[in-house]
């Protein structure tokens, strides 16, 4: 029975991930001719996570240590805004150089292609060999991709530099970065500024289940189940939860 269920299920999820697109030829040419708009899920996954991990490890250091409540409200607002704020501008600055040098790329292909056109026209070809065109149609793809500059540098960034096919957006994945350092470092500290009763272990309950939340929303997007990934993530704050609560109590002065 539980073979036959395993099926069933495993059925349902493959239907669901072949079905995700239209695939009449109208359907296919909206989809493709659409603008890809890049995803900002890797920044909100790492905001999310380090929100979450930095502050409970405040919460736990300070509680560990035997302070009042007072100091770990006081540096867990510090952490989610000063934090936060470096994820964030250090997302934006990584994301920035990465625009930077695909824009410099660019710039030498279309230097490339106006100084030396045979040579990367040869380029263009042999990219093309590679993706298995050969004889006529090889020469056909060739040239009538040449025919288009933009189309032809797109597929050199792909194919010869490895750079995906849209571009990076900054001020987008610093925004998701804070976002989710923000929502998720808030939660270790909500009991301590209701000044709900045993507040630590509220703490430690809500962190706990923020975590294993947030894994579990990542497995929308891989194959790893829901419990799988979300038992994971959990594992990982639980860890650095329990190293800052220990390194706390070192300087604990009972």
């Amino acid at each position: 029975m539980t073979c036959i269920n395993h099926t069933a299920s495993a059925s349902v999820h493959n239907r669901s991930m072949t079905d995700q697109h239209d695939h009449s030829p109208e359907g296919i040419k909206r989809r493709l001719s659409a603008r890809a708009r890049t995803s900002t899920l890797k920044d909100m996954i790492y905001g999310g996570i380090d929100g979450a991990v930095t502050t409970f490890a405040i919460v736990a250091g300070v509680q560990g240590a035997g302070l009042s409540p007072t100091i770990i409200v006081a540096l867990g607002i510090a952490n989610i805004i000063a934090d936060g704020f470096s994820m964030a501008a250090s997302n934006y600055s990584g994301t920035k150089a990465e625009l930077d040098d695909r824009h410099r790329i660019i710039q030498i292909e279309e230097t490339h292609i106006t100084t030396h056109p045979e040579g990367e026209l040869e380029e263009l070809r042999q990219i093309l060999e590679f993706r298995g065109l050969s004889g006529e149609v090889l020469e056909r793809a060739t040239h009538q991709i040449a025919q288009d500059k933009d189309n032809w540098i797109a597929l050199m960034l792909t194919d010869e530099y490895g750079l995906p096919r849209d571009e990076p957006h900054p001020m987008r994945a610093a925004l998701a970065t804070f976002g989710a350092f923000l929502i998720a470092g808030s939660i270790p500290l909500l009991p301590f500024i209701l000044a709900v009763p045993s507040a630590f272990q509220v703490s430690i309950g809500a962190t706990l289940i923020t975590f294993f939340l947030i894994g579990s929303g990542k497995s929308r997007w891989s194959l790893s189940s829901w419990w799988r990934s979300g038992s994971e993530t959990l594992a990982i704050g639980a860890t650095a939860a329990l190293l800052a609560y220990g390194v706390g109590g070192l300087f604990h002065p009972g």
